[in-house]
């Protein structure tokens, strides 16, 4: 039975917000119709950890202005270290909250007809291309109430369009700067490779007011043609005071591949979905995400990949790392559907708790419908052995020190395995905040 759902926003102001951005009428109807999907689906089933007092729909200040950037230089100091301020021809979208901040792409880009737009210009823009993957290949508006409710109120994101046998040598960057105290964020980030092409991409949630609050709803839709090519990195750092709920979903045609880099270290309650489509025979997937949760936050993360080609091959692997009085789940789901014969599908979650107070649980899954394929899991949950912990103290290094390095020893094997250079710097300075 469905019960209708109480939202801080009416059908009206859906209405009025399109209207206002000049959107085409299409995007106006999507919006509409997902809206009143929103007031009647339910919240996503997330295994072992109950959504039903997180608020995901309440909030106030839906639509804010925030500054933009002239140059790098007005960037905070957080956001600074992120870019590269000397290189003024760097492929990099910088929002400010909702607001599209900064924009540069290189000369080159331009030239192989790559588009790098915040989503909101390039609906109207490119309306055609935007309107062919836009919550039609990978995620759908129906599916729970946080995915319809993100594709009706949809303020902000990116498009990134590379087309058919362009391979950018360059990476792409986009940075999201929270600091808005209250203002919600339902970010869409479209990433679409055409037929043999190729592409980095990586983008950075940073808040920049420790004290700001509210909610982040986070789609991102990759989209990798046949035989493209899309590496996706993404380190999440958002306050204490933020409850995020972010859905990555990967789509691959014949021989494609896409892999995964994610940092995740936001300070609040996180609910992540991490899911790619095998779609297209010969297909690869490798998804790497590290975590570290500290304070008495509650974070669950779900990794799934699903294997309908055949010859089709992942692997999961998850580290992470539980402090003071948080939780961390961790549920990896490896899935070959009926016909993806030769397949291959592999997966390793490991979590080290730190306190007593801290829990931590590793949830794998294979599910599999087909005879002749390959598949495997590991998974273990336990705590700082307390001989290695004194044989290094024991060594003059003070017990904050040694958990330090006891820490960055355990995520290692998964940050140096990572395929983006950058994401691995960005990554090791903010598990060197985080463990402090």
């Amino acid at each position: 039975m469905m019960t209708e759902t109480k939202l801080a926003m009416n059908e009206q102001d859906v209405r009025t917000f399109s209207e206002q951005n000049g959107e085409p009428e299409w995007l106006k109807e999507f919006r509409l119709q997902a809206f009143a999907r929103a007031q009647v689906l339910p919240l996503p089933e997330v295994d072992k950890t109950k959504l039903n007092k997180w608020n995901f729909t309440q909030f106030t200040d839906f639509s804010v202005e925030s500054a933009a950037y002239s140059s790098l230089n007005e960037l905070p100091e957080k956001v600074k270290a992120l870019v590269d301020l000397e290189n003024a021809k760097q492929n990099l979208y910088i929002q400010h909250n909702q607001t599209p901040a900064y924009l540069s792409l290189s000369e080159s880009a331009k030239a192989q007809g790559v588009i790098l737009a915040d989503i909101l210009t390039a609906v109207k823009a490119h309306p055609e291309l935007v309107q062919k993957y836009l919550m039609t290949e990978a995620v759908k508006p129906d599916e729970h109430r946080l995915t319809a409710l993100h594709a009706a109120l949809m303020n902000g994101g990116t498009f990134l369009y590379v087309p058919k046998n362009v391979v950018l040598e360059e990476p792409v960057q986009a940075i999201y700067v929270h600091d808005h105290e209250t203002a919600p964020l339902f970010n869409h980030v479209l990433v679409v490779a055409e037929e043999n092409s190729a592409v980095t991409y990586v983008e950075n949630y940073i808040s920049a007011n420790d004290g700001a609050k509210g909610i982040v709803n986070i789609i991102t839709e990759v989209i990798a043609g046949p035989n493209a090519k899309i590496e996706y990195g993404a380190v999440d750092a958002l306050a204490k005071g933020v409850t995020t709920y972010v859905n990555r979903r990967g789509y691959t045609g014949r021989d494609a591949q896409i892999e995964w880099s994610l940092g995740m270290m936001n300070d609040g309650n996180t609910i992540s979905d991490n899911t790619t489509n095998l779609v297209g025979d010969g297909s690869v997937s490798h998804s790497k995400t590290v975590v570290v949760s500290r304070g008495k936050q509650t974070q669950n993360f779900t990794t799934r990949i699903t294997h309908f080609g055949k010859n089709t091959e992942s692997f999961i692997l998850k580290h992470g790392v539980v402090k003071d009085a948080s939780t961390m789940i961790f549920n990896g789901i490896g899935k070959i559907e009926h016909g993806a014969s030769k397949s291959d599908a592999e997966q390793e979650s490991r979590v080290l708790m730190l306190s007593e107070k801290a829990r931590g649980d590793a949830n794998p899954m294979l599910l599999i419908d087909e005879d002749d394929v390959m598949a495997g899991h590991a998974a273990s949950v336990g705590r700082v052995d307390p001989v290695q912990l004194y044989y290094l103290m024991s060594r003059g290094i003070s017990k904050t020190e040694a958990e330090r390095l006891i820490i960055h020893g355990f995520l290692a094997p998964v940050v140096t395995q990572l395929p983006i250079e950058s994401v691995k710097k960005q990554l090791t300075e903010v598990i060197e905040r985080k463990v402090r």
